[in-house]
């Protein structure tokens, strides 16, 4: 079989883990940080914004099962594409939104599904600031990050509902997961 290789920023990367992991075709979700200018960056130094890095995930999926198209429409419904400054209560460069492609047919796929939401009128005019980048080397968050919201639920379900997260993804996506 060949998998593939999906990387999305999407604020933090506790929030993003769940929705793709559950889906059937989903092989792998990894918690991380790519796009920086720091060697091996550790979460104290990406969390601090100087790194270049976005929080990100690194998705491992087995397109025969679960298409790229499908993880883009997951991807955007989890996020606010019209937010530069950060996702939610998360704030800074390292919670910006961005998709990384990995070869031609994802950058071609992702700067449609972009196209598709600005056009959509959802956003009432507002830009979407979500960019699409090729993917760089991308270094795995510590194991403590490693699906977080499976070794500390009660924390991860107090952090998801004070950022905001899910009265927006209601609100405009009309899903909560």
């Amino acid at each position: 079989m060949k998998y593939e290789k999906a990387t999305f920023a999407g604020g933090c990367f506790w929030c993003m883990v769940r929705p793709f992991e559950e889906m059937s075709g989903i092989i792998n979700v990894r918690s991380g940080y790519t796009g920086g200018h720091v060697d091996h960056p550790s979460y104290e130094s990406v969390k601090n914004g100087h790194t270049g890095h976005f929080e990100a995930v690194q998705i491992t999926y087995d397109p025969k099962r679960f298409s790229y198209q499908q993880l883009l429409d997951l991807y955007w419904a989890q996020i606010d594409p019209t937010d530069d400054g950060g996702q939610f209560h998360d704030r800074g460069p390292q919670y910006r939104t961005a998709i990384f492609y990995h070869h031609k047919n994802q950058l071609d796929q992702a700067q449609t599904s972009k196209e598709a939401i600005e056009k959509s009128g959802k956003f009432n005019g507002a830009p979407i600031v979500t960019e699409i980048l090729p993917a760089t080397t991308f270094y795995e968050a510590e194991e403590n990050h490693q699906q977080f919201y499976k070794k500390q639920p009660e924390a991860y379900k107090e952090d998801r509902a004070a950022s905001g997260r899910d009265a927006f993804i209601h609100a405009h996506w009309h899903a909560i997961e």
